[in-house]
């Protein structure tokens, strides 16, 4: 059998630009059995034209599940009840995480801030200036002029 679920949309989406929007689909939290899911994009999506971004649906999440979505040639309509995505469930392999009380909605954190750091393509990019803080540290605050480039998974300063 299929190791996924399709879900569809609950209801009619205008995408006007290309940001990324949350879709609500007609798929709740929590999932049965104590299980997660990966969220991921139904294959005949992006030959549309629309991009579902991958997703985590935690085992203890409550409330209804969203995709985001994004288009690089806007306008897309999202008809209601469209598959445009799939829940592919898993047994998290977590030991002793903490419990943490969670609010429905999703996109959130339980974790410690973190930052995030966009930046516009101009004609200066990637040259920029950045000014490191810290309260621990001294100096306090060490700015950098030079060029960067960050990644998925790593930062690299030059």
């Amino acid at each position: 059998g299929s190791v996924r679920v399709d879900v569809t949309t609950a209801m009619s989406v205008a995408i006007k630009d290309n940001k990324v929007h949350k879709v609500p689909l007609e798929a709740f939290g929590p999932l049965r059995h104590g299980l997660s899911a990966l969220l991921l994009r139904r294959s005949s999506v992006t030959l549309q034209g629309l991009f579902v971004l991958p997703g985590i649906i935690d085992a203890d999440f409550t409330g209804q599940i969203a995709a985001m979505v994004w288009t690089p040639s806007p306008p897309v309509t999202i008809p209601a009840q469209s598959h445009i995505a799939q829940l592919v469930p898993f047994v998290a392999q977590v030991h002793n995480a903490d419990q943490v009380e969670r609010e429905t909605g999703g996109f959130g954190s339980t974790g410690e801030a973190q930052v995030f750091w966009t930046q516009a393509v101009t004609d200066s990019r990637p040259n920029m200036t950045c000014t490191l803080l810290s309260s621990h540290e001294s100096p306090h605050a060490i700015t950098i002029i030079g060029m960067f480039d960050t990644g998925a998974d790593v930062t690299i300063i030059s």
